[in-house]
């Protein structure tokens, strides 16, 4: 299991499935556990100490449900990567009702700096799940399709 911190808000992981791997944000809100969650898929495809968060983008998203607002989210995400040839490394969300309204910041990828790795296709419903933690916070997670 992958784990990994990013500016002292929370934590994220990746957990292992049978073809698949999981991602897991952890934070002290809902909102950071999905910030975390957007760490874990990036950190799948690239070294997130490598990517600089230098263009910022925006990201909305509405779904009937917050578990499927975590989904619509981690595959804006993936789109946004593809279409703009960018890897990420930060994030921000706001999450009122079932609406999500994200920043994503990082550059256009690089594949010599970057040296991409796994290519994520999409977030799915397995194993997800969005829910307050035993500890206090949040945890958000998911399978992602490589």
């Amino acid at each position: 299991m992958s784990t990994g911190e990013s500016r002292a808000r929370g934590r994220w992981e990746h957990f292992p499935h049978v073809a698949d791997m999981g991602v897991r944000g952890i934070g002290r809100t809902r909102e950071e556990a999905f910030e975390q969650a957007g760490v874990a898929l990036c950190a799948l495809t690239t070294d997130l100490g490598r990517v600089s968060p230098e263009a910022e983008i925006e990201i909305s998203c509405e779904a009937p449900d917050v578990e499927a607002l975590l989904v619509d989210w981690l595959n804006a995400l993936v789109f946004e990567m593809a279409c703009r040839h960018m890897v990420f490394s930060r994030f921000r969300v706001a999450i009122q009702d079932h609406r999500l309204q994200g920043r994503a910041w990082g550059e256009r990828l690089d594949v010599t700096k970057h040296a991409p790795g796994v290519e994520v296709k999409g977030a799915t419903y397995t194993e997800l799940s969005v829910r307050p933690s035993e500890g206090g916070g949040w945890v958000a997670q998911c399978v992602v399709d490589v």
